[in-house]
């Protein structure tokens, strides 16, 4: 089985929390039993999360040979130009070595439920949307990308994983897809 969840912002992708205190988890869904995440995305990242029974499946959808696209909408500060798009098409190099090359173009605003909480508005900063697709999948690897060309990450979402996408799905709601 595999399923396709839209993970709202502010939830751990597990199904238990023992810090104090608790934080919200995958419990609260209805999710199908014996189902586990096929990877992450990041407490403060919202979007698409697939959890499967199938642990062949699991593994072929996040062992870095497979090299698997994850596509990522970000909201982020600044002005992306051609230089710092060119960037992360190329690579960067992060604290833990060179990434590998991304695809990367600019995006716009899409259209998206409301987050809670809001992501700040300043008026004196701009902000813009960009479409990253990478084939790793470092610890807040999208995050320190951005940052590293000059733009941080003010919202992300996860839209797409390999062939899978997560559509019309709102925040903290699934569906079984084929395999």
């Amino acid at each position: 089985m595999l399923i396709a969840f839209n993970k709202p912002y502010g939830v751990l992708c597990q199904f238990t929390d023992r810090s104090p205190p608790p934080r919200r988890t995958l419990a609260e869904f209805g999710l199908p039993p014996d189902v586990y995440p096929a990877g992450r995305l990041d407490f403060d990242s919202e979007g698409l999360l697939l959890l499967t029974d199938d642990g062949a499946l699991a593994h072929r959808l996040t062992d870095p040979k497979h090299k698997q696209a994850k596509t990522y909408w970000a909201q982020v500060e600044g002005d992306p130009d051609a230089a710092a798009l060119d960037a992360l098409r190329n690579g960067v190099v992060l604290n833990d070595g060179p990434t590998l090359p991304a695809q990367a173009k600019r995006i716009d605003a899409p259209t998206l439920w409301p987050r809670d909480p809001p992501v700040r508005f300043r008026k004196t900063v701009p902000d813009a949307w960009i479409e990253l697709s990478i084939r790793e999948g470092r610890n807040r690897q999208v995050r320190r990308m951005t940052a590293t060309v000059g733009l941080p990450t003010l919202r992300l979402v996860r839209v797409a994983i390999a062939n899978y996408r997560m559509e019309a799905l709102m925040p903290g709601e699934w569906r079984i897809v084929n395999s």
